[in-house]
């Protein structure tokens, strides 16, 4: 069966080439080094000025030129006309006006216009950094940061905490801290919001706890001091990672520093106290910010009742979640959901539909969250028909999706074995430009599997593979042994490399599961590659069955370096392999050197032909010349009897 919408595996569309380009600027040297105008930074510019061409402009007028870019419907043509006559500031002006209008193409033209008249500066950097957010992608990022020649404004601080903030908002939390380490490495001398910024990132990522501690304890060595923020954000990371002792810890380090905790530190806390499903201590904390004068607002209600539902407190979430709704904080899905995923997940699936329903009758806002838990909690349990019928009703009601609510509608489908409404939610992934994630290939790679769709299951996986996706080692497993069982062992072997290519410690039997797969398929080279690869993890027997289909049929010029390899590996070859190999170079007289090297070699390590084997040589010798022949035989002989001696004494 082909795959009706193709185009769903390649994700997003691909930027034209002129978006491309759009961040590959030539970086001037500025002479310019005024610093952003802040508040009134309008009037405060508009001093008088003598343009490049040594006229002076008026205040007025330079007034009157930034509105006219500002206004302009042919941007390129405006700052042509009035550039020039523009101060660095005034330039600054104009960019944050269009970043601020989210007009990111005029805000790329007349950035490049600034640098390209040599009209830039570190403001101008920080603004434009800031404000394409994530238009500009993390190698257009790094790329233009590695571009500047001004080293007065490469390494300034403000314009690298730009840089390291924009991938941390992108969620490439391992490339800002690489290219922290180049910043400092070039000369960066980083300060405080440096490290508050880095340390945001290590909340999502993985051993970013302990990387948070050596940017603190980094932070601490540079001779600053830690604050409310740089507090703040290690909070967090301390919730993300579950270290809910040292989250309390560092809590208290802030107040008995003088820090007064605001409404995010407490959040944070709680959220820690949700990990570690501890509502005790997170009962005690909201009496403490009550006693302290805060007025519980809406983010601190839903993390408490969070801690509730983890910790499996769902009659008191219940009488919590009242309370949200008393105090107008329940208007959207998320308090609702909260509730319904903790008691899904804990059995209580009637209860969980309870809430859900009771959500859609007083039309509570949803976005699709709400049905993808239900949907997939139908999918847990075996309810099929449940999970398609509250797919279909969502896909009736509304006509907006995210990626979420599409994959728990994917996974209904699929394991209710409905082909149609697969290839429809696929078809609404690529019209609604939303790109498949980890878990909407793992949900297509299975159902493909399951319908025995091999083949496309396998092209799914190239597809994952390419997007960057790492797929398990299970769902590997499982897609080897069916394309080696239907014959598509070049394919087995595609999905072996795309695992190891994950870097992840593979398990033993996968390996010489492919050398059998390999060998059935004849793929002898590729097999040779396993085996040298891991002769450790792979049983005797099926070295000895990969060897001898090698000396009868694999390329015969790799057979010395097989030989080679399983010595090496601690395999003892035997007389049977050394007779196939033999008997394959005097099949092939122009093979003669690779037959003298082997041989040569036997001896060396040990090795000595047996006499049926010499006669054939000899039989051959004219071949490949009775000297030479006769000389390595004379090795093998002497060799002979030393191995018969030393066996004679072993026993």
């Amino acid at each position: 069966m082909a795959l009706s919408s193709p185009s769903f595996f390649s994700g997003l569309a691909t930027p034209s080439n002129r978006n491309r380009r759009i961040h590959k600027f030539r970086c001037s040297t500025s002479v310019v080094t005024t610093n952003c105008c802040k508040q009134g930074e309008f009037q405060n510019v508009l001093t008088d000025y003598v343009s490049s061409n040594q006229f002076p402009v008026s205040r007025t007028d330079r007034q009157s030129a930034i509105l006219h870019i500002q206004d302009s419907s042919d941007l390129a043509s405006a700052l042509a006309r009035h550039g020039d006559t523009l101060k660095v500031q005034d330039m600054n002006v104009i960019l944050r006006y269009f970043g601020k209008l989210n007009r990111r193409q005029e805000l790329y033209q007349v950035f490049e216009w600034m640098q390209q008249n040599q009209k830039i500066n570190v403001a101008s950097y920080s603004s434009y950094v800031k404000f394409m957010g994530k238009s500009l992608s993390c190698v257009d990022a790094v790329e233009m940061y590695r571009d500047i020649k001004d080293r007065s404004i490469k390494f300034n601080v403000s314009v690298c905490n730009a840089f390291l903030s924009s991938l941390i908002k992108k969620g490439k939390s391992e490339s800002s801290l690489k290219l922290f380490t180049q910043m400092k490495r070039d000369g960066l001398i980083p300060d405080v919001f440096t490290y508050s910024t880095l340390l945001a990132g290590c909340a999502k990522v993985n051993g970013g706890y302990y990387k948070a501690l050596e940017l603190v304890q980094e932070l601490m060595s540079n001779g600053l001091q830690m604050d409310s923020v740089t507090y703040g954000s290690l909070l967090s990371v301390c919730a993300s990672h579950k270290e809910c002792n040292e989250a309390a810890k560092y809590f208290q380090k802030m107040k008995d520093e003088g820090h007064s905790p605001n409404v995010y530190h407490y959040s944070s806390l709680l959220n820690a106290y949700s990990a570690d499903k501890n509502y005790e201590k997170a009962e005690a904390l909201i009496e403490e910010m009550r006693s302290a004068g805060f007025v519980l607002n809406k983010v601190i209600y839903t993390t408490w009742l969070k801690v509730y539902v983890k910790g499996g407190l769902f009659e008191k979430s219940k009488e919590l979640l009242k309370e949200l709704e008393a105090l107008g904080y329940a208007k959207d899905e998320m308090p609702f959901c909260l509730l319904m995923d903790g008691l899904a997940k804990s059995g209580h699936l009637l209860e969980a539909k309870s809430v859900f329903d009771e959500m859609m009758e007083k039309q509570v806002k949803t976005d699709g969250y709400s049905y993808s838990i239900m949907i997939s909690a139908f999918c847990r349990s075996g309810l099929l028909e449940d999970a398609k019928k509250l797919a279909s009703e969502f896909e009736e009601k509304y006509d907006k999706y995210d990626i979420v609510i599409l994959n728990a509608m994917l996974s209904a489908y699929c394991r209710a074995g409905k082909m149609e409404n697969v290839m429809s939610m696929m078809k609404k992934m690529d019209d609604s430009a939303i790109s498949p994630d980890w878990n909407t290939f793992s949900i297509l790679i299975r159902y493909f599997c399951k319908e025995k769709l091999y083949l496309l299951a396998y092209r799914t996986m190239e597809d994952m593979h390419s997007k960057g996706h790492q797929p398990e080692e299970g769902l590997c497993s499982s897609l080897i042994y069916h394309l080696g069982k239907t014959g598509a062992h070049s394919e087995a072997f595609s999905v072996y490399n795309m695992l190891r290519c994950t870097k992840r410690t593979i398990s033993n039997a996968l390996h010489e599961n492919i050398l059998h797969i390999l060998i059935a398929g004849r793929l002898l080279k590729d097999a040779y590659v396993v085996v040298k690869d891991n002769a450790g993890f792979i049983s005797q027997p099926a070295i000895k069955k990969f060897s001898v289909n090698f000396m009868r049929s694999g390329n015969v010029n790799l057979i010395n370096d097989v030989m080679n390899a399983m010595h090496s590996s601690g395999h003892k070859i035997d007389q049977e392999l050394f007779d196939l190999a033999i008997a394959r170079y005097i099949a092939k007289p122009e093979k003669k050197e690779l037959l003298l090297w082997l041989l040569k070699w036997m001896p060396g390590k040990g090795y000595a032909i047996d006499s049926s084997t010499r006669n054939l040589i000899l039989k051959n010798s004219h071949l490949f010349g009775h000297q030479l022949i006769a000389e390595s035989l004379s090795k093998h002989l002497v060799m002979s009897k030393k191995v018969k001696l030393h066996n004679e004494n072993a026993r």
